[in-house]
């Protein structure tokens, strides 16, 4: 399997792709810089069509959607600016769709293919998420769109999934995870990467992770 890495940062899509190389030579990598904040303006729309372009030159079985933007951070809606959510839908909610929509019609054609959306545990377990109230909207999304999408392509050879998760180490999780109370419920990149993989085919909507299902459990049963 070959893989293509779309970011915006060129330094961690080298690092990344080099490490990629490192464990698998066989592997071969293409990279996309790519500023998902982006999508929807005259910049981004350029860059969009350029990867249209490389996606049609390869055989893409697995799409994974996991850019995401948390910014700004716990904020009544008042309190931020309009700029800093329409960054926020722009990266979590178009940009998801549109590259999704890039990919799916070289799936169609072959019969086969899976994307895989990361969506947000609390979306789907609490009842509100007061104070990420965007945020949690534009993961509530994604989770509508891929179960729909699941049933959609599914006749089609195309399994449509999204995996609801909790945090994970190193990335948005770090004040989370230096905390007692909530460092046993967050796994590592790698511990999350093996259960991510073994879960895909399995459903419209999983939580992988057994750290996460026992979160998703606890937050199941707080109150409004």
């Amino acid at each position: 399997m070959n893989i293509v890495l779309v970011g915006r940062n060129p330094a961690k899509l080298r690092d990344i792709s080099a490490a990629i190389s490192k464990a698998a030579p066989a592997v071969q990598t293409k990279t996309v810089m790519f500023n998902l904040s982006l999508v929807s303006t005259a910049q981004g729309d350029e860059v969009m069509r350029r990867l249209r372009r490389t996606m049609e030159e390869l055989d893409v079985g697995v799409l994974v959607n996991n850019a995401g933007v948390l910014e700004p951070p716990a904020a009544f809606l008042h309190h931020a600016g309009v700029e800093a959510w329409v960054n926020m839908i722009r990266v979590n909610l178009l940009a998801l769709t549109e590259v999704t929509a890039a990919v799916i019609p070289g799936m169609v054609e072959r019969g086969r293919g899976a994307v895989v959306n990361f969506g947000l545990m609390s979306s789907e377990a609490l009842p509100s998420l007061p104070l990420y109230t965007m945020y949690a909207a534009t993961k509530r999304y994604v989770a509508r769109f891929s179960k729909c999408l699941h049933v959609e392509y599914r006749s089609k050879g195309i399994d449509v999934q999204c995996q609801a998760l909790f945090f994970v180490t190193g990335t948005m999780a770090s004040g989370f995870s230096e905390a007692k109370l909530f460092a046993p419920l967050i796994p590592t990149p790698d511990d999350y990467a093996r259960a991510a993989v073994r879960w895909i085919g399995h459903g419209a909507l999983c939580m992988p992770n057994l750290r996460h299902q026992i979160a998703w459990f606890i937050a199941y049963v707080v109150p409004d």
